[in-house]
């Protein structure tokens, strides 16, 4: 945790106050966290997220819906993932982006502008947030209120800053069943793969440095920290509503495709960086694809909480 630039008396602080262990630690992350989740926005990253935001909005999009929306804002933007790549793929026009985290902010800001347009940026609790009623056609979030607290009071801030008619759509947070399973497979795969890779055989080309494995040892367990939330599909949208939205509904991904695509990421961190090629990206990125195809398939008869993703989406009341 020294690389967070935290004192140590932030980083012992952190440990009973969410809100600072939330702060400190992306703000770490905002130094590598498009290269750790592989992010970019691109072709590939922008197909991914307009699939997502699609699959999730089809939930109860209606009729009469149109795209693009108009101006959006992102919550616990991150580095600007999804809305970004919204913006690419051509369904939303006004970006404004929030985070807790400054770094993150910043970060995203950042993105924007190397992409050549501007967007606002402002530091902010998703409990708390500050823009004006009726403000926004559009709120998305992506794998950001499994960290918020209190999820049904950020919930009602979002209908209160979307304009009558708007909506949300939050997708990639973890079901309660999939994260399980996923905790499981990555902590297998990290234990074999960090022991294989140090025998005689492996060890030149395969060991990760012991710094680095420590490293991730402490973002791992920071991460359980701020990671707050799993969610159940149903009641997940029970809060939508009572926070006061409308045509809520939900949509889940990746069951199979996670399954494979947390033991392929595990086994990333867990061996040396160069160790892995174009090919190895190539092999990891093709299996994940096919894999959300079985997927798709598969939800139509597999039950919701079954898979790892879940994403909610809901418009706010027509006065």
């Amino acid at each position: 945790m020294v690389t967070t630039g935290a004192s140590a008396e932030e980083v012992e602080q952190a440990w009973a106050d969410n809100k600072l262990a939330q702060v400190l630690y992306h703000d770490w992350e905002a130094q590598t966290y498009d290269e750790k989740w592989s992010i970019s926005f691109d072709e590939r990253c922008t197909t991914v997220v307009r699939d997502r935001f699609m699959h999730v909005l089809e939930a109860t999009r209606r009729p009469d819906e149109s795209l693009p929306y108009g101006r959006v804002l992102e919550l616990g933007a991150g580095t600007g993932f999804f809305a970004l790549n919204l913006k690419l793929a051509g369904l939303v026009d006004e970006v404004h982006v929030s985070d807790l985290s400054p770094g993150m902010v910043e970060a995203a800001k950042a993105n924007a502008q190397r992409l050549g347009f501007e967007i606002d940026g402002r530091v902010a609790d998703a409990e708390h947030l500050p823009y004006e009623d009726d403000s926004f056609d559009l709120v998305v979030g992506h794998a950001v209120i499994h960290h918020i607290p209190d999820v049904e009071a950020a919930l009602r801030e979002v209908v209160r800053v979307l304009r009558p008619g708007g909506r949300f759509v939050i997708a990639g947070e973890p079901t309660t069943i999939g994260h399980w399973y996923a905790r499981h497979i990555s902590r297998a795969t990290w234990e074999t793969a960090t022991r294989v890779s140090r025998l005689p055989p492996f060890r030149s080309k395969w060991a990760r440095e012991q710094a680095e494995l420590d490293e991730s040892s402490r973002a791992a367990a920071l991460e359980a920290v701020v990671d707050l939330h799993t969610f159940d599909p149903a009641e997940l949208a029970a809060k939508a509503r009572r926070a006061g939205a409308d045509h809520v509904g939900t949509a889940t991904e990746e069951l199979t495709a996670a399954f494979a695509g947390w033991p392929i990421r595990t086994f990333e961190y867990a061996v040396a960086e160069d160790a892995l090629g174009f090919g190895w990206a190539k092999f990891a990125y093709g299996s994940w694809r096919r894999l959300m195809r079985v997927d798709a398939v598969l939800g139509r008869v597999v039950p919701q909480r079954f898979f790892y993703n879940v994403g909610v989406t809901g418009t706010k009341p027509l006065r």
